[in-house]
């Protein structure tokens, strides 16, 4: 017990120092919004919204291509990880505990009575670790700089945000299927780059999505990608992208529907927990609405 409580604090420390120095020396990619400085989900959303709507004051139209990584945390390789703490120029105390940390893990399974031989465990980082995001975002800053160099050769002007194990193209044109040329371009490139850095492409969840403000009917193209093995893509009504319901006109009424009949139904359960005579006592119903109703029903507010 007190070695895990030591081991916590220990991983706190490195992950506030390494926070500091990315910080402080600007090193995390711009449009990395996770890992640092507590950024949430809200920041990548208000980051897409904001751009949404300065394309349409210059009269573009905005393509999204949504996609995630496959086994994000587990797959990251501790040699790339090290070499790039190196290659930053971070002092020799971090590196020499990522180097120490990283290695020599062994991992078994338990299973009612069952428990598994040992089994190295020679990648990956410990997903939900105070080390995870910091640790991911620095994983993943050599990459977003050579895709962004790949798509500047290439002269392909796509947008990218990025979000943990999530990936956001995003496209301003006046032509929708350019916009699709570009994402199809993008994504065979970033795919094969993934592969070079351990990482796979979860293809399933591959979405994209087109925002129109016209009051006309709008019958946006689908994007085929079979012709690099994957599949083809067909537009919906509305996308959920980190929690955010999005559709087409960014009006959000998808959004305040959904939040608010999860939130109705919340409040009605919480009635099971007590009642006039006996249960939990008001100070504790405003606490419990408090923690679980507010963050619900205010969730996407910024956007």
């Amino acid at each position: 017990m007190l070695l895990n409580t030591v081991g916590k604090l220990i991983k706190k420390v490195i992950s506030k120092r390494l926070q500091f120095q990315t910080a402080s020396n600007n090193f995390i990619h711009p449009s990395q919004l996770e890992g640092l400085k507590f950024k949430s989900t809200s920041d990548a959303g208000v980051a897409l919204t904001h751009i949404i709507c300065s394309s349409w004051v210059k009269n573009l139209s905005i393509s999204t291509l949504a996609f995630n990584i496959s086994q994000f945390f587990p797959s990251l390789n501790h040699q790339i990880l090290t070499l790039i703490l190196k290659k930053a120029g971070f002092d020799n105390y971090i590196i020499n505990f990522f180097a120490n940390y990283l290695i020599g893990r062994k991992i078994n399974y338990f299973w009612n009575n069952f428990t598994s031989p040992m089994f190295d465990v020679n990648v990956g980082v410990g997903q939900g670790s105070a080390l995870s995001p910091i640790l991911s975002a620095l994983y993943l800053l050599p990459f977003l700089y050579i895709i962004e160099n790949h798509l500047q050769n290439l002269k392909i002007p796509i947008s990218i945000i990025s979000f943990v194990n999530n990936r956001l193209f995003i496209s301003q044109s006046k032509l929708l299927h350019i916009s699709n040329c570009h994402f199809f371009c993008s994504y065979n490139v970033i795919t094969n780059l993934l592969e070079k850095f351990g990482l796979i492409v979860k293809h399933l969840k591959t979405e994209v999505f087109y925002f129109n403000r016209s009051q006309d009917t709008f019958n946006p193209p689908s994007l085929n990608l079979s012709s690099i093995g994957e599949n083809i893509l067909q537009p919906k009504n509305t996308w959920k992208y980190l929690g955010f319901i999005f559709n087409r006109k960014l009006s959000f009424h998808q959004h305040v529907d959904f939040y608010s009949n999860k939130v109705m139904s919340i409040v009605k359960y919480m009635k099971i927990l007590s009642n006039s005579n006996q249960g939990i006592n008001p100070t504790q119903k405003r606490l419990l609405y408090r923690s679980c109703i507010f963050s619900i029903a205010l969730y996407g507010f910024q956007l």
